[in-house]
Order: structure tokens, then C-alpha cells, then sequence
């Protein structure tokens, strides 16, 4: 019987979420290339991991040093990428090659220390991707509006996994001291394999608006507003209801700040102290606004109100929805109609004679 080792599996699973990706009509490629770069090397340290665990292959091993070092990096470029209000280059993020040249010439010259090297970058890269996570949603400003708190809590959990793989290799390093490396095969087939999944998946969500479900925490109350705050927001309450721009399936908060002629910092602070909401929250709550009034005034089918409304996701839409009304799009049109009939046949009965 042929034995496929079970990283071969989920290499498999993260080829299937990639072309997925490719895809899918929603975001630009342009846009996506730096996590499908990224998907590309979880697919690949997965088929490195399998041939040498799985078939003990050692001389592999530098390979994966390398490529795991190379996944740190790139994951944190993916998502810096989102909090930068201008265009990022290859040119401002070269720094970042550093890490895995410096593994390059450990791995030539001087090799005991890698191990110890690549669990100082990955808890390095997983505390910087935390610490960019400290501002909430609103950090990630080249995030589509419609998808920026799924982007959120992908970042959230890339810098915890990254964080995680350190510690694991803390723990196979224990194990090849204390027993020489027999429990070392099974702690990196299982933790990798989760660890690929959980990213390969996080790093969709936030490239695209996966349509993966999630929870968010009530954020802190924000700090007092100013006039200038209540200025800035009124603004842009004008802004949205004369031009619409909730429209704009790929709206972003660097988008709607150019359009004010302000930093997006200043529109994001003034939104969560004058409506204590993320930007995504507030452009949501236009959206799902215009999404009633299209299913009350008109027989458009829902997926059609969805897109006229700025949403590309169809989970998003109806999780929104449900925030703000309690029940989905269908329920919704169905209870108006219901009522808005028993309103009129309740008029006939009462003109009768």
C-alpha cells in the first residue's frame, strides 16, 4: 500500500483554496498576488514537511528551514500591505529578504544556531503582525470595506500561528534533548498541519472577503469627541448619501479618505467617536439601509439588491443584514409584504358597507 503522508493532504487542500482564489471575480489580481504568493509557499514547506517526516528524508531540512523563514516575512509584507494607504513596492519591503539570506549563509557556514534563529524571526514577524492588529479593522486600510473585519481577524491569527510555530519548535527542540527527537515527527506533523490549514485559510479571507464566519468582540468605548471629530463625520455623512459611495463594492477606507482630502487615521478616529463603529461598520449600515429599501420597493431578486448595494459576498451581505435587522434578507421581504397586505386588506374590510 503506497503511505501519502498527511502533509501531502493538506498541501492538496491549500492548491484546491488557491485556485479558488484565482477564481473568483472579486478584488483584482494585482491586489491578491502577495497571498497567493503566500498560499503558494504554505503549499510548498506542506510537501517539504511531508517528505521529511513522512519519508525522513533529513537533507530536505534546509529547505524548510528557508522556506519557513521566507513565510514569516512574506506574511507580515501581505499584510502591512493592507494598512498602507499608498500603493506598496518591492522597493519598501526588501529589508524583508534579510531573514531568509541570513538563514542562506547560517545554513552555509555556521548551522547550529538555525533553529533558534528561525524561532526569534517567527515570534518577531507574529509580534509585529499583533501589534499592527492593536488599531482594530480600521488599521487595514487598502482592506475592501465589505470583507476588512474578516482581513482583521486573519491577521489577528497569522501573527497568533506565527507566534504558535515558534513555541512548537521550542518544544521539538526539548524533545530532541530529552529523547532524542521521537515525539519530534508527530508535533510537527500535527501542529504544521493545522497551523498550514488555519493560515492557507486566513490568508483567502483576508485577499478576498472569504465568506468564513466570525464573531467580533464589542471594541472599547472610544474616547471623547471633538468638534473637529463631529466636523470630519458629518462630512462624510454628506459625502455618502449625495454620491453614494457605499455603491462601490471596492470601497476602502484609503479610497473614502483621498475623496476628503484627509489621512485616513482622522476619518477612522472620527467615525468610532462620533458613531461608535469600525468604517466598515458604518459603510455596512448605508449598505444594508439602501438593501431594505430595494426589498420593499421593488421585486428585484435579493442577490441583485446585494450587489446594487455595494456587497460582493453573499455571507457578508446576510450577516450585516442580520446585525441590523434580526432576520435575514428573505424573512425580511416576506414580513413587509405580509404586513403591507394586511395593511390593505384590513382597508378594504373597514370601507366595506
Amino acid at each position: 500500500m503506497i503511505f501519502v503522508p498527511l502533509p501531502f493532504v493538506v498541501a492538496l487542500l491549500l492548491a484546491i483554496l488557491l485556485i479558488r482564489m484565482l477564481r473568483q471575480g472579486d478584488g483584482s489580481l494585482a491586489e491578491k498576488r502577495p497571498f497567493l504568493l503566500l498560499i503558494g509557499f504554505y503549499i510548498l514547506q506542506s510537501i517539504v514537511i511531508g517528505i521529511r517526516w513522512g519519508y525522513d528524508v533529513i537533507a530536505i531540512m534546509p529547505i524548510q528551514s528557508l522556506i519557513a523563514t521566507t513565510i514569516a516575512a512574506l506574511a507580515w509584507v501581505c499584510f502591512k500591505g493592507l494598512a498602507m494607504e499608498e500603493q506598496p513596492t518591492l522597493a519598501r519591503f526588501w529589508p524583508h529578504l534579510l531573514p531568509t539570506a541570513s538563514i542562506a549563509v547560517l545554513i552555509a557556514l555556521y548551522p547550529e544556531p538555525i533553529s533558534l534563529a528561525i524561532i526569534m524571526i517567527f515570534l518577531g514577524y507574529g509580534a509585529a503582525l499583533l501589534w499592527l492588529a492593536r488599531h482594530g479593522p480600521d488599521a487595514l486600510v487598502a482592506s475592501r470595506l465589505d470583507g476588512a473585519v474578516l482581513s482583521y481577524r486573519s491577521l489577528q491569527i497569522t501573527g497568533f500561528a506565527l507566534i504558535a510555530s515558534a513555541v512548537t519548535d521550542v518544544i521539538i527542540s526539548f524533545d530532541f534533548t530529552r529523547t532524542g527527537g521521537i515525539h519530534a515527527g508527530a508535533i510537527v506533523a500535527l501542529g504544521n498541519v493545522i497551523a498550514l490549514l488555519i493560515l492557507g485559510t486566513a490568508a483567502s479571507v483576508a485577499s478576498s472577503g472569504s465568506t468564513v464566519e466570525t464573531t467580533s468582540a464589542e471594541p472599547p468605548p472610544p474616547p471623547p469627541a471633538t468638534e473637529e471629530d463631529s466636523a470630519v463625520a458629518a462630512a462624510l455623512d454628506a459625502l455618502m448619501r449625495a454620491r453614494h459611495l457605499y455603491r462601490d463594492p471596492e470601497l476602502n477606507l484609503t479610497r473614502i479618505a483621498r475623496k476628503m482630502n484627509l489621512p485616513a487615521r482622522r476619518v477612522s478616529t472620527a467615525v468610532n467617536r462620533i458613531h461608535g463603529m469600525s468604517v466598515s461598520q458604518y459603510v455596512n449600515d448605508f449598505r444594508i439601509r439602501a438593501a431594505c429599501e430595494q426589498l420593499v420597493g421593488t421585486d428585484h431578486p435579493i442577490t441583485q439588491v446585494m450587489f446594487d448595494s455595494g456587497f460582493i459576498s453573499k455571507s457578508n451581505f446576510n450577516r450585516e443584514f442580520a446585525r441590523m435587522n434580526g432576520e435575514n434578507p428573505t424573512q425580511f421581504r416576506k414580513r413587509r409584504v405580509l404586513r403591507e397586505s394586511g395593511g390593505a386588506a384590513s382597508n378594504v374590510i373597514f370601507m366595506s358597507p
